[in-house]
């Protein structure tokens, strides 16, 4: 049981020299300095438990985020923690409407940052006080409790609240053979940790090998800058890791609609599973276009961060949320794979 009244909410900016070594560098973002908008909440109940929120950055504006997140707080302060999870959906659209600062958004940028990492810090308050990690409180929750959460403003058209609640119910059957499968296995995943854009030749291969010792077997290259390099470095990273592995490419948005199709036309030849961004994160007709054009080839289209990681091939999701999606996008997303 969900308990206290939010006293104080405090939001750090933190910062760390990422780009000194080239690491997260990629196409678009050449000297990133990782970093995050760190929000603490706390209540003026007895255990004395803190929920912590990040939003992920890159440095500079971190600064603008934590503004936004003080012009968000009194959304959130002298509020019971209750009431909040009680109409979870509503708090959201609050901090997500708020008349003035929507402005600014909505439900983009900055100020859906803010929101991201208030939000994050609310959610990790509600599973510490449920004595869960945040995945156990979602995985625990009945299907019309956890659809309740969720803002369906937008995407009716395509998704209604009874759709949801229907797709979960049926995702009960087995639901607690796939939990103990993933606590047995784990939860697959990728790294990227070895090729950054920024690392030499001498470093990929040194990393890359490294991670086959520890049991990697998906690995993501970032691209788009130099296509010469690009095909050098993925040749050096192939040579390591061997044909069998899986391979994927993210071009962080840099590239134009024909151009990225002419660009992983030449990548081919490594057998990537999927490009990553490869245009800009709102032109959906364009994914679209790219994901057509290189079907052929074997490769699907991945969206990133600012679209919740959608596949439009739906060979793959990569469920990354620094931001909460925008439900526009997502609804488009769905459409462009219909058609």
């Amino acid at each position: 049981m969900v308990r206290g009244r939010i006293s104080r909410l405090s939001v750090r900016d933190v910062r760390f020299p990422t780009s000194l070594g080239g690491h997260g560098s990629d196409a678009m973002h050449t000297d990133p300095d990782y970093s995050a908008a760190y929000v603490v909440i706390e209540t003026d109940a007895e255990d004395g438990l803190k929920g912590c929120g990040i939003t992920f950055t890159l440095g500079k504006g971190t600064e603008v985020v934590v503004c936004a997140v003080n012009a968000l707080a009194h959304h959130v302060l002298n509020k019971d923690l209750k009431d909040i999870v009680g109409d979870f959906r509503g708090f959201y659209r609050q901090l997500a409407s708020d008349g003035q600062l929507r402005w600014i958004g909505p439900e983009k940028g900055v100020v859906h940052l803010a929101t991201a990492a208030i939000l994050n810090a609310v959610w990790d308050l509600w599973a510490k006080q449920e004595g869960k990690p945040v995945w156990k409180l979602l995985v625990d929750m009945d299907p019309r409790t956890l659809v309740s959460c969720i803002d369906f403003r937008y995407i009716t058209d395509v998704l209604t609240e009874e759709d949801a609640l229907e797709i979960l119910q049926k995702g009960q059957v087995g639901k607690k053979e796939r939990e103990e499968q993933m606590l047995a296995q784990g939860y697959p995943a990728y790294t990227t940790s070895c090729a950054w854009l920024g690392y030499s030749d001498d470093t990929l291969k040194q990393l890359c090998t490294q991670a086959l010792k520890d049991g990697w077997t998906r690995f993501k290259v970032k691209v788009g800058a130099d296509l010469q390099d690009d095909e050098r470095r993925c040749q050096l990273i192939r040579d390591v890791i061997g044909p069998e592995k899986t391979l994927m490419m993210d071009a962080n948005q840099r590239w134009d609609v024909p151009e990225a199709v002419e660009w992983m036309s030449k990548l081919a030849k490594f057998k990537p599973l999927w490009i990553e961004e490869p245009t800009s994160p709102d032109d959906i007709l364009g994914h679209a276009t790219i994901s057509k054009a290189l079907v052929p080839l074997g490769i699907g289209v991945a969206t990133g961060e600012q679209d919740a990681g959608y596949s439009t091939e739906m060979k793959e999701e990569s469920v990354k949320k620094h931001q909460y999606p925008d439900g526009e996008v997502w609804k488009k997303l769905l459409a462009a794979q219909e058609n």
